[in-house]
């Protein structure tokens, strides 16, 4: 039994010794995706990134499917955790104006930070494996948003949430690679306009008139 009970903590630290090495694998991937995308990403690239032989990377992730994985969950737990600490009942409820301006300033940041994400939900032309991981991504950011749309408009029925969620989860996707192309006074103007688009599209539905 002591020798079980003295091995017990040598456990947890292996198991956290890998946790953070697979974490360190996870930010080199990002980095590489960041660079040159998902599809010219080898193991190799993500290896030499993360300071390790190809081999010691095998031991957490086999192949770079497994990578895929494992940054879908990081991405989509990470963001499911975010918005749950900022979109409480309060800023739900704020005006709608201000609410789009914080949600469109909050993924523009994103994009700043994050990268790698961005080119994942962007994917959908480079193969089916990662447009169903950019359908995953959407469909993720979507809900999420519903529930907020929810929490601001209890009279909206669930399907209809979804569906302008998803109309904003799109439009966003769609004009995003415009704000992050151009030069910081345009990008600034191109950002507007995607909060007046969204505002205009939200409002009926969220704030009807009397």
């Amino acid at each position: 039994m002591e020798s079980g009970m003295s091995g017990e903590p040598r456990t947890v630290r292996r198991q956290a010794r890998g946790l953070k090495r697979m974490e360190e694998i996870l930010d080199a991937a990002e980095a590489v995706i960041a660079e040159i995308g998902y599809a010219e990403m080898t193991t190799n690239a993500v290896a030499a990134r993360a300071g390790m032989s190809p081999g010691s990377l095998y031991q957490f992730f086999r192949n770079k499917d497994e990578i895929l994985d494992g940054l879908l969950s990081r991405f989509t737990d990470g963001r499911r955790a975010h918005w749950q600490a900022r979109l409480t009942g309060d800023v739900a409820r704020m005006p709608l104006p201000e609410l789009v301006g914080l949600l469109v300033d909050e993924i523009v940041a994103y994009k700043a930070a994050r990268p790698a994400y961005w080119a994942l939900l962007h994917g959908s032309a480079t193969g089916d494996r990662l447009a169903a991981a950019s359908e995953r991504l959407h469909l993720a950011v979507s809900e999420q948003l519903a529930g907020l749309l929810a929490l601001r408009a209890p009279h909206l029925e669930a399907e209809r949430g979804l569906l302008l969620a998803t109309m904003a989860v799109a439009t966003v996707k769609a004009v995003m690679p415009l704000i992050a192309g151009a030069p910081p006074e345009r990008a600034a103007e191109l950002t507007g306009e995607l909060k007046a688009m969204l505002l205009a599209y939200l409002a009926p539905s969220l704030d009807p008139a009397p």
